[in-house]
C-alpha cells in the first residue's frame, strides 16, 4: 500500500497557498489528507495527529503556517516522519518571520523547508521522498521531469527562431 501525505494548515486562510500542493500530490496519485490544526490553538490535537501519523499510513507531513509558523516544528517534535514546512507570507514582514520560524529548528528536530509560499515544491519534495521506496512513483516523477525538460527545450527552440529573425 502506498504511503499517504498529510497537508496541515495552521489556519484555513492558508488554503489558497496550499491548493497547488494538494493538486500536485493528487496528480501523482498520492492519497492526501488536508487538515487545519494549530500549533498554538489546538496543540494537543496537532501532537496527537503527528504521534499517530506513521501508524495510520502516512509517509510525509507537510505543514503550512504564517507569522510565528511553529506548526512544522511542533509536528516534527512528535513524529519520526519527514516534515516539510511551507512558510506562508502574511501581512507582516512579507513571510520572513514564517521562513525563519520554520527553518530555524533545534538539533534533532529537522524540518525540510521550501520557499515562502512554495507549496508546489513541498509536494514535489514529498513525492521524491515517497519515491525512494516506490518504483512506480519514481517512474511517474521521472516522466514528469522529462516532460518539463521537453517543454523548456521547445520554448528555447521557439525563442531561438525569434532571435534569429531579428
Amino acid at each position: 500500500m502506498s504511503k499517504k501525505v498529510a497537508v496541515i494548515m495552521g489556519s484555513d486562510s492558508d488554503f489558497p497557498v496550499v491548493k497547488g500542493c494538494i493538486k500536485t500530490l493528487k496528480s501523482f496519485g498520492i492519497e492526501t489528507e488536508v487538515r487545519v490544526l494549530s500549533a498554538h490553538r489546538t496543540p494537543a490535537e496537532a501532537a496527537a495527529f503527528a504521534d499517530s501519523a506513521r501508524e495510520r499510513g502516512y509517509g510525509v507531513l507537510i505543514a503550512a503556517a504564517g507569522k510565528a509558523a511553529h506548526l512544522a516544528g511542533a509536528l516534527a517534535a512528535h513524529t519520526t516522519l519527514p516534515v516539510i514546512g511551507i512558510p506562508v507570507k502574511s501581512s507582516t514582514l512579507d513571510g520572513l518571520d514564517a521562513l525563519l520560524s520554520t527553518v530555524q529548528m533545534p538539533k534533532g528536530i529537522p524540518v525540510a523547508t521550501v520557499a515562502i509560499d512554495g507549496a508546489d515544491n513541498a509536494a514535489y519534495l514529498a513525492v521524491q521522498m515517497l519515491a525512494i521506496e516506490d518504483a512506480a512513483l519514481a517512474q511517474k516523477l521521472s516522466d514528469y521531469k522529462q516532460e518539463m525538460e521537453r517543454q523548456i527545450l521547445e520554448k528555447n527552440a521557439k525563442l531561438q527562431e525569434e532571435v534569429n529573425a531579428l
